[in-house]
């Protein structure tokens, strides 16, 4: 899952190298390579900031922008994460990555029997837009963007975002917030879903065609294939699967009666960083070639700005270990390398302590001067796309290029990605590929520094970020404090208006935002889809 295979001979010299999308790398590459595979460089490279993007985004790259750096933050109560948001800022963070606690995630309020033992211990604990009002307090929506990181209630929490920054006065179509949104790989990658496929990829078509018309710099959808990459898929089929969960979304907002250029310009990706270095790179070119290409092709999509791959890439916690943890640091390094490396817009990058925790605030900081360091010591801003014109970086491009369209093709065979995870046909070729990566790590096929090969020496110490139980019976009773002083004739009265909206299938986004500054909670709105949409049932896979 990680890294290249090395296959050996009897006397341990270097045989075959087979990156984990399938790709053989050759010792070395000359022109012929790129004669080889047919490489035009107008058709495969192009120019800095012009179609097709393999090279970057923008003509001058990081010499006319800094990427954004965005580490994940929130735990505990909205106070304890209000403080993190400011700490991370002053110490020169651009953008907020929120994390929210697994009852949130799974729209329950904090006083349910279901939240119990988990309330603020994985992120921050949200239950009403007053805890909004806390965690965000003295920031500047209008200036600082937002990754919200949560998927089945993403839509009451883009409502909630909204709702919280007209009440500090920011206008709305100033606030930049991307929450993650990604119903389909909730289902593939992570399990923290609620309702059935179909109507959780129709919430997903309401806050696009909502942010098109009322949040215009927000990014309503953030396609993680990065979470499918942690669950197991192969490199190649990690962008592969992220684009046809992009075209079922896109699919969905087009029978609406839009066209694709109205909103896909502000669809964002979530993709990982571990592994081999080369593979990674090669991967974020393919990806940015092929999603400008597929976009004109399949939906005639034409303005140049609307066909970038635009999104975070983020250093993945798989690649991280229990093992010798301050091997991590430098681990951490080296994606962050590939991220800079790739020409990355935003960034992010897991801790070295994440294998046992949510980070410290010591490793927090590290991660953030890692990205620093790259920026401003090392000359990652020097020149764009230094890889470029590589023979080997070329050649492997193209191949990975061909690999994500071989594994598109099995997803439009069983009938599209909507069909795909309902089968559990995804969710069946990742775990396969979880596996073999398992039998591989054991048997030193996959080389994991640390941990089966170079193990000697003694583990170092590592603190562990406590969770704090006071965390819980706080939260609780803010909450049974705002049930009390709450109108609760606005709370009946905007629920019902929004049960209405989810059955006769309009969008809800206005009736969320209506629910939220009554102060309605998360779940009781999450309670009425559930009672219009019904829960979700896992097929099984095996």
């Amino acid at each position: 899952m990680g890294v290249a295979t090395y296959i050996k001979d009897d006397k341990d010299a270097i045989k075959e190298v087979i990156l984990q999308s399938g790709i053989k790398v050759k010792p070395v590459y000359t022109p012929d390579d790129l004669e080889r595979i047919g490489f035009d460089y107008h058709k495969d490279l192009g120019d800095a900031g012009e179609f097709p993007f393999a090279r970057s985004l923008h003509p001058m790259g990081y010499r006319s922008r800094n990427w954004t750096t965005r580490q994940y933050t929130g735990f505990g109560t909205p106070d304890e994460t209000n403080e993190r948001f400011k700490l991370m800022i002053s110490h020169g963070q651009t953008g907020l990555n929120v994390a929210f606690d697994l009852p949130t995630q799974m729209g329950y309020d904090s006083d349910h029997p279901m939240a119990e033992g988990e309330v603020g211990r994985v992120g921050m604990a949200v239950d009403s837009l007053r805890d909004f009002e806390i965690a965000f307090k003295d920031i500047a929506l209008d200036r600082i963007g937002s990754g919200l990181t949560i998927n089945a209630v993403a839509s009451v929490m883009l409502a909630m975002y909204q709702a919280v920054a007209e009440k500090f006065g920011f206008d709305r179509s100033r606030i930049s917030a991307t929450p993650q949104n990604d119903i389909l790989k909730e289902i593939v990658g992570r399990g923290a879903w609620i309702y059935p496929v179909e109507p959780a990829v129709r919430l997903i078509g309401d806050t696009i065609e909502y942010a098109m018309k009322v949040l215009p710099r927000c990014n309503p959808v953030s396609i993680c294939g990065y979470h499918i990459r942690e669950s197991g898929c192969t490199p190649a089929q990690e962008i592969s699967y992220a684009f046809m969960i992009a075209f079922a979304y896109i699919d969905n907002v087009i029978a609406r009666g839009y066209r694709a250029e109205d909103f896909v310009g502000r669809f964002s990706f979530n993709l990982n960083i571990y592994g081999n270095l080369w593979e990674t790179v090669a991967k974020f070119r393919a990806a940015r070639k092929l999603w400008a290409r597929l976009l004109r092709e399949r939906y005639g999509v034409q303005d140049s700005k609307a066909l970038f791959l635009r999104g975070i890439f983020g250093g993945g916690g798989s690649g991280m270990t229990k093992q010798q943890p301050e091997n991590n640091i430098m681990r951490g390094a080296y994606y962050a390398l590939a991220a800079a490396l790739s020409g990355a817009q935003t960034t992010a990058l897991c801790s070295f302590d994440e294998a046992y925790t949510i980070p410290t605030e010591r490793a927090a900081l590290l991660s953030l001067r890692t990205f620093q360091i790259l920026m401003d010591e090392i000359g990652l801003r020097d020149t764009v796309d230094p890889l470029g014109g590589s023979y080997f970086m070329e050649t492997l491009t193209k191949e990975m290029e061909e690999k994500i369209l071989e594994e598109m093709e099995k997803i439009e065979k069983v009938g599209g990605m909507v069909e795909a995870v309902s089968s559990g046909f995804v969710q069946r070729e990742v775990a396969r590929q979880a596996y073999e990566y398992e039998k591989k790590l054991q048997n030193g096929e996959v080389i994991k520094v640390g941990v089966n090969r170079y193990t000697e020496g003694v583990d170092m110490e590592v603190e562990l970020h406590a969770y704090n139980e006071e965390w819980a019976r706080l939260q609780i009773d803010h909450l049974k404090e705002l049930k009390r002083s709450r109108e609760g004739t606005a709370v009946s009265r905007t629920l019902k208006a929004l049960e209405k909206a989810a059955q006769k299938k309009e969008n809800v986004m206005p009736y969320l935002v209506d629910c939220c500054n009554a102060y309605a909670t998360v779940g009781e709105m999450a309670d009425v889809f559930r009672a219009v949409f019904g829960e979700y049932v896992e097929p099984n896979i095996f």
